[in-house]
């Protein structure tokens, strides 16, 4: 694993904040079982990446997970970014 550099440990925390935004929208969802779905589904794709190192790659994956957020839940992303 090559060394991390600070640009890492930023995008570290974004993806992190982003993860909990995602599962804080799901609150929204009414049926439990949809919503554990939901967040299975969110936890899998976190867990999928969660090995990616390249800096580039690691930004355009953030840039999409917001972009599924802001169409997923769009009156839960209002309250950030």
């Amino acid at each position: 694993m090559p060394d991390l550099t600070l640009k890492h440990f930023i995008l570290k925390q974004q993806a992190i904040n982003l993860y909990r935004q995602a599962i804080r929208a799901t609150r929204s969802i009414p049926d439990r079982n949809t919503r554990g779905e939901t967040i299975s589904w969110i936890r899998s794709e976190f867990e999928r990446n969660k090995h990616i190192d390249d800096v580039m790659l690691i930004e355009d994956k953030l840039s999409a997970g917001r972009r599924e957020l802001r169409l997923i839940f769009p009156t839960a992303y209002m309250s950030s970014y």
